[in-house]
């Protein structure tokens, strides 16, 4: 899962994201978000303080996607996410699970054109900006891209992060009523500006993977 060295440096952190993957042959998890959710209980005192938003999965490879959100921003060491990864591997132990958890800092966040609608989907395109070329992705991003996706129907949610950690620096991901927004006229319209054709060309590491919502699981579950 990793693609670059842990920031050894203190970074903004608002998520952490822990991604989990199974072996092809594990046929996958089971009861990923009562587990997911369980392992806050598990954290040690003086861990930050989460709260579970949002869990994804992928068929193939058996990947989960879990994303914490912190009360507020705070600056956090790599250490700072293994209790965490620990408690996580302790919720899955007796599965043959790999559990990496990422510093996220949010860059860019709106709620999308059917905000409040259930979603199916989670769209995740994550990527490596080439050299000096960071500002005018970033920009790109920011006023064209994420606001013109977030638009488009079918589209509930949208966010941009730095990974500081495990994966591509740059994570966008996109909450969806179904998958089939990521193929409809407005959203190929707004893939196809001529910005777009200058900033995507520099992206390096991409990786892009269509996830499927889990449902979130009752308090008092």
């Amino acid at each position: 899962m990793s693609r670059h060295a842990p920031n050894a440096a203190t970074a903004p952190t608002d998520f952490l994201l822990a991604q989990l993957a199974w072996p092809a042959a594990a046929g996958g998890p089971r009861d990923v978000m009562v587990h997911a959710g369980a392992a806050i209980s598990r954290l040690p005192p003086g861990a930050p303080a989460l709260r579970l938003v949002r869990g994804a999965r992928a068929v193939q490879p058996p990947t989960v996607y879990l994303y914490y959100a912190l009360d507020q921003r705070a600056s956090l060491a790599p250490q700072d996410a293994r209790p965490l990864e620990q408690a996580l591997a302790a919720a899955f132990a007796g599965e043959a699970v790999q559990v990496a958890v990422s510093r996220l800092e949010k860059v860019f966040e709106r709620a999308g054109h059917s905000s409040g609608q259930a979603c199916a989907a989670h769209y995740v395109v994550e990527m490596d900006p080439q050299e000096g070329w960071m500002p005018e992705i970033s920009a790109w991003y920011d006023q064209e891209h994420m606001p013109g996706l977030a638009a488009v129907p079918g589209c509930a949610h949208a966010q941009r992060m730095l990974n500081h950690d495990h994966g591509p620096l740059s994570l966008a991901c996109y909450d969806l009523v179904t998958e089939a927004a990521l193929n409809s006229p407005p959203w190929l319209a707004v893939r196809a500006t001529a910005w777009s054709d200058i900033a995507r060309p520099h992206f390096t590491n991409t990786k892009r993977t269509m996830f499927q919502r889990l449902p979130d699981v009752p308090p008092d579950r």
